[in-house]
């Protein structure tokens, strides 16, 4: 009888079990549709509102930073252009002016916190307030923890955690003294669900959202309710941060099913005119942070074999190096970087070889 019992017992667990993933998954579908929204490509209404507006971009000499830097050119804003490449940011400033807003070249390191308060010093002297300031400076490190060098792992947390405390805190104490203000921090899908192969990457990521998430509460608090931070977190993008990373896995860094850039581009255009604390860019990150939410441990698994399938097993070799970690590169200026592309032909040549 027991016996018997048990196995009743067990199909009835499994219905359940069945039951539970539905309604997961139907949930999830739900959520992506509601907040689908978040990609969406600006109309003349919001870029109507740019006009006129003081935007500090810290990382602007490539990818995001430098999508999100012409886009609010053609809106006619001001734009505060930071990075370690004078002469790329001068070619943007100039495509900027062209399309008729205004902009300002401030050569800078973003781990140096003298240098950011210089940035904050020109941007003020230059146009008097600052509306929107986004920290977008990255750097990576892809291998096996402990066969990256202490040193290049030490940098990503200077430039990517330290360097955000740096530039967030200029920021909220200039907000701070006009009242108003939106703080655009760019995360990952990674301050959510870190990724095998890049784990002081990872790390400094999930540090960038708590940061968020504890400055908006203290915000709140104080009752400042016109200042606003928010963390973006897009899923992997094909933009030059793949070439830009120092790598030490033995694989040309890549990532699968990467979104193309102009995807954040929109979602941060859209966060400074209608900032939301926490914002995962596309279907993919959006579901990756929903089921790490129920499914932390299996989530991270399924990650970290992708990751290794993009990185170890299927990747050319590529040497050692450390990329731009520590001083910038020349090349690398574009928005995308064209790894999809080349992913692509790769996979077509090994299965020609195959045959």
């Amino acid at each position: 009888m027991t016996k018997y019992i048990r196995l009743d017992y067990i199909s009835e667990c499994s219905d359940r079990f069945a039951t539970a993933a539905k309604i997961i998954v139907l949930l999830t579908l739900i959520q992506l549709c509601v907040t689908g929204c978040a990609t969406w490509n600006p109309g003349p209404s919001g870029q109507k509102k740019m006009n006129g507006k003081t935007f500090v971009i810290v990382g602007a000499s490539s990818g995001f930073g430098r999508g999100i830097a012409e886009k609010l050119g053609a809106c006619k804003a001001n734009v505060v252009l930071a990075a370690r490449r004078a002469d790329a940011l001068g070619e943007i400033a100039g495509r900027i002016r062209q399309a008729g807003g205004t902009a300002l070249v401030v050569a800078m390191d973003i781990s140096k916190p003298e240098d950011v308060e210089r940035l904050a010093d020109e941007a003020l002297k230059q146009y008097g307030k600052v509306d929107v300031w986004i920290n977008m400076a990255g750097v990576g490190a892809i291998g096996r923890f402990w066969e990256i060098p202490l040193a290049d792992q030490a940098r990503v947390v200077d430039v990517n955690l330290k360097g955000f405390v740096y530039g967030s805190y200029a920021a909220i104490r200039q907000f701070k003294r006009q009242g108003y203000g939106t703080l655009i921090n760019m995360g990952s899908i990674e301050s959510e669900n870190p990724l095998a192969y890049h784990a002081t990457y990872a790390a400094t990521k999930g540090g960038i959202l708590n940061l968020g998430q504890a400055i908006n509460q203290e915000l709140r608090l104080n009752g400042d309710k016109r200042i606003k931070v928010v963390t973006v977190e897009p899923w992997a993008v094909d933009s030059p941060f793949w070439r830009h990373a120092a790598n030490y896995s033995g694989g040309t860094p890549r990532m699968a099913a990467m979104d193309v850039p102009d995807k954040v581009v929109n979602a941060v255009f859209r966060a400074s005119l209608r900032p939301r604390k926490e914002l995962p860019v596309g279907w993919k990150a959006k579901g990756a942070r929903f089921f790490h939410h129920l499914f932390p441990h299996f989530t991270e698994r399924i990650s970290a074999n992708i990751a290794h399938r993009y990185q170890i097993k299927t990747a050319p070799p590529a040497p050692p190096t450390s990329g731009s970690v520590f001083e910038p590169m020349e090349a690398g200026t574009g928005i995308d970087d064209g790894v999809k592309s080349r992913m692509k032909n790769e996979k077509k040549r090994r299965k020609d070889k195959d045959k």
